[in-house]
Formats: C-alpha cells, sequence, structure tokens
C-alpha cells in the first residue's frame, strides 16, 4: 500500500478529493509522553477505491492541500468519534472539518445505543469484523507494517458504509437538525480551546475557602502554561494531589515548598519553583471580586428521589420509542435539575429534546401524565382531567 509521503502527491490527492461528494477521514496519533497529541497518520477514502494514507511526520511534507480538504464546503467530512480528531486539526493549523458527520452522533440519534464504537457499528451494519489488534502500537515508527498500513485503512473504507446507512435512517426520519445540533459542538473552536485560567476546574475541590481557591487557580494556570510551553503532560509538571496541596497550604517559600508532601522532592530548587512561588502570590493577592468560587454541589430537595426515579423510567421508554440514545437527551443530573424546577437550564428542556421528552417529563412532575403496566410493558398514560385543571 503506497504512502503519501511528498507535497506534491498530497497536493494531487486532495485536487481528486475535492471533486468528492464526501470523504471518511481517521487519524492515528500519540500523546503519552507530550501535551499535544502527535499526529503520526492521516487515513482519507473516497466513495470509491482504495483508501489514501498520509504520512504527516515525511520531511517536507506541506499538508496546507489537506487542511484546504477538510475547509472545503462542498466535501463533507465523515468521522467516527470526531473530537479528538478535528482538536489535533485545530492546533496543528486552525482548521474546523465543514461540513461535518460524525458518525457516533448519528448513530446515537438512530438508536444504536449511548456512544457506540467503532467496532461495533461496523458489524451491524456491514456484518464485517474490524481487527484492533494494531490499535495501541507505536504509530510514529517508521517504517510501518503491513499489518497496521491495512488496520488503518480499513478504520475510513469500512466508515463509508456505515455514513451511507446512516444518511439514509437519518433523511428517512428526519432527524438532520438533530445532528447538525450536536455537530456545531464540535465544530465550536472552544470546543478545543484549551485555556490555562480555567484548567483549575478540572480539579475536584478539597479546600472551598476564597484563599484556598484563588491560588488554585493561579497554580493550576501555571501548571498548564508549563505543559503546554514545555509540551508533557501536566502531571509530569506537578501531579494533581501537589497542586491541590499548594492550594491549601500556600507557600510563599523555597521551604514551605519543600516541605509539602505531595511536591516531588528536589523541586523546590529547581528553575521552576520561583515562578510556581509567583503564581502562589498573585493568588493570595488576586482580588476577592476576581476569585470565581465555585457553587456549592447542589443538594436534591427532600423528597424529589422517586420522582427521579420515575423521570429516569419515562426517559428510557421514551428513548426507546423514538430509537435514540438516552445519552443524548439528558444525564442524571439534569434529571435532577428537571425534578427540582420546571424552568431548569437543561438541554431536555429545548428544542427537540423538550418535544420527545421535556414536555412529558414536566407532565409526569405534575400528575398531567403518569406510568402504567400493560402488558408487562411500562407506557405513560396522559390523565386528561388532570389536564384540563
Amino acid at each position: 500500500m503506497d504512502i503519501i509521503s511528498t507535497t506534491e502527491a498530497l497536493n494531487a490527492a486532495c485536487a481528486t478529493l475535492s471533486s468528492e461528494t464526501y470523504v471518511t477521514v481517521d487519524t492515528e496519533f500519540l500523546r503519552d509522553s507530550t501535551y499535544w497529541p502527535v499526529l503520526c497518520l492521516i487515513q482519507v477514502a473516497a466513495p470509491k477505491g482504495e483508501a489514501l494514507i498520509i504520512d504527516p511526520l515525511a520531511d517536507g511534507l506541506d499538508m496546507a492541500a489537506f487542511y484546504a480538504l477538510m475547509a472545503n464546503k462542498s466535501v463533507i467530512k465523515v468521522f467516527h468519534a470526531a473530537r479528538q480528531d478535528i482538536e489535533i486539526f485545530w492546533h496543528e493549523a486552525k482548521t474546523l472539518p465543514d461540513p461535518l458527520f460524525d458518525t457516533q452522533v448519528a448513530a446515537m440519534v438512530c438508536g444504536f445505543g449511548d456512544s457506540v464504537g467503532y467496532e461495533n457499528i461496523v458489524k451491524r451494519v456491514t456484518g464485517e469484523q474490524v481487527d484492533k489488534s494494531s490499535r495501541f502500537t507505536d504509530w510514529s515508527r517508521r517504517p510501518l507494517s503491513d499489518k497496521q498500513l491495512r488496520y488503518a485503512a480499513a478504520d475510513v473504507t469500512h466508515l463509508r458504509q456505515v455514513y451511507e446507512h446512516l444518511g439514509r435512517r437519518i433523511t428517512k426520519s428526519g432527524r438532520a437538525e438533530w445532528v447538525a445540533e450536536e455537530m456545531a459542538i464540535l465544530q465550536d473552536p472552544d470546543t478545543y480551546e484549551v485555556k490555562p485560567e480555567n484548567a483549575w476546574k478540572r480539579l475536584k475541590l478539597r479546600n472551598r475557602s476564597r484563599k484556598a481557591v484563588a491560588v488554585l487557580m493561579e497554580a493550576a494556570a501555571w501548571r498548564e502554561r508549563e505543559a503546554q510551553g514545555r509540551n508533557v503532560p501536566r502531571g509530569r509538571i506537578l501531579k494533581d494531589d501537589a497542586i491541590q496541596e499548594i492550594a491549601t497550604q500556600a507557600p510563599t517559600s523555597t521551604e514551605a515548598l519543600a516541605n509539602l508532601r505531595a511536591v516531588p522532592r528536589g523541586f523546590s530548587q529547581s528553575r521552576h519553583a520561583k515562578s510556581l512561588l509567583d503564581a502562589v502570590q498573585n493568588g493570595l493577592n488576586k482580588p476577592s471580586g476576581d476569585v470565581l468560587m465555585p457553587d456549592a454541589p447542589e443538594q436534591l430537595p427532600q423528597g424529589l428521589g422517586p420522582t427521579v426515579e420515575l423521570l429516569k423510567v419515562l426517559l428510557k421508554y421514551k428513548c426507546e420509542a423514538h430509537d435514540v440514545a438516552q445519552k443524548l437527551i439528558c444525564n442524571v443530573a439534569d434529571l435532577e435539575r428537571i425534578a427540582a424546577d420546571d424552568n431548569a437550564h437543561v438541554s431536555a428542556l429545548r428544542g427537540w429534546r423538550r418535544e420527545i421528552f421535556g414536555n412529558d417529563a414536566l407532565d409526569l412532575k405534575h400528575g398531567r401524565l403518569c406510568l402504567a403496566i400493560e402488558d408487562r410493558v411500562i407506557k405513560p398514560v396522559r390523565l386528561e382531567r388532570k389536564a384540563a385543571e
């Protein structure tokens, strides 16, 4: 199997692909020892013919033609579970595939279950068994084996049948707008922007004092900037436990930093310690109005537990009836919010989700709808008298 490794060959291939109605795309990458993923291979297939394998690690290869193809609005770009692939394209070239079709999302819309895996959907749609034994091989090592190349090509050739099958089902069911709504999220640059100032939000708060939160914000941002700048996983800068302990203890000297149990021995004497201590001081000096105190964990009001359980049953029924994955409608936290507030800010109470679930959820909550068992099957029953009151 030929591998595209020159700019001339890539330009020619992309020129040909630009006349297709759609292309299927997948990538292989590594990020075990780096902050940013290392793009090792790109696979592309047109509706017919063999897959093309692009080697982005090839010396002197100019990827401009490929990214132009990703931005070509006349060619639909088809991925399965596209988020990580798109993250790479955004980081490498600030390019987002457009138009975009994610078969994992489409499969959830078509009732294949929550976050269906590629092997599973290929098996169900085509009957083919995908060999995933090469999934975790080192894609940066050259030359690539024939087995690796076959595996890589299969990821986009099977995807053609999956896409066409799902496309027909979505057109028939009139759910194209449902998919488009999810694609808009995947095509939003904010989905992929990693802002150091927001890094603290991924950490579970152990100390909710204003001072500790302020230091946590600055220490987590410092670590994120260091990880990005040195292109190493954030855990190689400092572990989460160390950031948490720094937030609680707020060390302002190398001696105080050295005394923290979670901070590696010798770190306080490293060239990075001063900038971390500066970050801690910035946190201590932060005006209280600039400290984004997180909301306390929501407590479900007394007595709403049974309501949430009934909403779970209704959700399962409605999703089965409409052949759509539950995950696409809402999660348990959303059900709790609905149980507590008719105007909860959740997606299940907006748009098409409200039509197939949200309205009935509110009716169930207020006694305008009940759940009954008929022939051993749970069904919703509308209470006309109650609705008229």
